[in-house]
């Protein structure tokens, strides 16, 4: 099925307002145009066509336990492939993944470098541990080693408190982050809890993960302040299985997590009514399998979305916001081909009839 040149016919959604009938894909490019190379050899495709999907919150090459080899990075990028997720924001891994740049076969990552959490305040072997004394200098590194963002824990459960807690003192946060500014990143933070949301907005993050401890005046702080949020919510599904494994010994944890759930669907309407810019992310790797984009929209729906709402979260939105061409004249020809329109229903991205990446076909 593969080949250098490609004609596609039925429904192009190059953008969520911009439909077109018929495109071509000529070395790797689409193109609107009908090109002048011989056509006789050109393998038809008749379908609904998007960008490849963008999984904005994913880890490539950690699992439970922390890092793997290459071999197992490899699966992860391609199950993400075989979703049809082309781009993917890596949120923090422990491994050097760059390798995967030079393979033309596997999806496209933007990195976060590695975790940057407080010491004993995330999982084993997952993060840089350190002190606030130290996160200006983490950030800046980690700014270097990825690709335009940081990534940093900003609350987990505090053992003495029995409750999720902020990770870092108010104060430190905004001179990490102008930091970061200074060196061209963008800086993101993991938040579960309410009171994190607050002390990052005042520090001028750029995005949270999560978020789902927003409440009526911090949704309004960041819609004010364009803070975006990447919900996670097939990751925030397993809070009760969380509750439940610190329920013995952190009996306050295990009815905030559990409340944070029950609400999780409200809180991310909410934020969506209040105009905040929102993105999908699977938050595979670590406790997740990778694969999980078609999932993760679907539950946009859940939480109030349009089906073009939800989707534009993983599509055009989404490679706006990383900096990635959506399917323009000449862009690179990463494309998702389905059965039916997802406009109508978003479900039918589980199933991909033919995912193009770099212009070939891929199984």
């Amino acid at each position: 099925m593969n080949g250098d040149v490609l004609h596609l016919t039925g429904c192009i959604l190059a953008g969520p307002d911009d439909e077109v009938g018929e495109a071509w894909v000529v070395d790797g490019r689409i193109t609107y145009a009908r090109p002048e190379t011989n056509l006789d050899d050109a393998v038809e495709l008749d379908g609904w066509f998007l960008p490849g999907l963008v999984d904005a919150h994913c880890h490539v090459g950690l699992e439970s336990h922390g890092g793997v080899p290459p071999e197992r990075a490899e699966e992860h990028a391609l199950a993400d492939r075989a979703a049809g997720a082309l781009l993917l924001r890596d949120c923090g891994s422990p491994v050097d993944t760059h390798w995967i740049d030079e393979r033309d076969d596997l999806p496209r990552i933007v990195r976060a470098g590695r975790h940057i959490a407080r010491t004993k305040r995330y999982i084993r072997n997952y993060a840089h541990e350190i002190e606030p004394e130290d996160l200006v200098a983490y950030v800046r590194q980690e700014a270097r080693r990825g690709d335009g963002w940081v990534k940093l824990v900003g609350d987990w459960i505090d053992r003495d408190a029995g409750d999720l807690t902020p990770c870092w003192p108010a104060e430190a946060l905004k001179p990490a982050i102008d930091a970061a500014h200074a060196e061209g990143a963008r800086v993101t933070a993991h938040c579960f809890g309410e009171q994190s949301l607050f002390d990052f907005a005042d520090a001028g993050v750029d995005c949270i993960e999560h978020a789902s401890g927003l409440t009526e005046e911090s949704i309004a702080l960041f819609a004010e302040r364009d803070i975006a949020i990447v919900p996670t919510l097939v990751n925030l599904d397993n809070f009760p299985t969380f509750a439940a494994a610190g329920e013995a010994k952190f009996p306050a944890y295990a009815a905030h997590m559990r409340d944070l759930h029950a609400r999780r669907y409200t809180t991310i309407g909410a934020a969506r009514d209040a105009g905040i810019r929102i993105y999908a992310g699977t938050d595979a790797g670590g406790q997740l399998p990778h694969g999980l984009i078609a999932s993760e929209v679907a539950e946009m729906t859940n939480a109030g979305m349009s089906n073009s709402e939800a989707l534009a979260t993983a599509t055009w939105g989404a490679r706006e916001w990383l900096g990635h061409e959506r399917l323009t004249e000449g862009a690179p020809a990463d494309i998702v081909m389905l059965d039916a329109d997802p406009r109508d229903d978003v479900r039918v991205l589980a199933a991909p009839r033919h995912v193009v990446l770099r212009g070939r076909i891929v199984e």
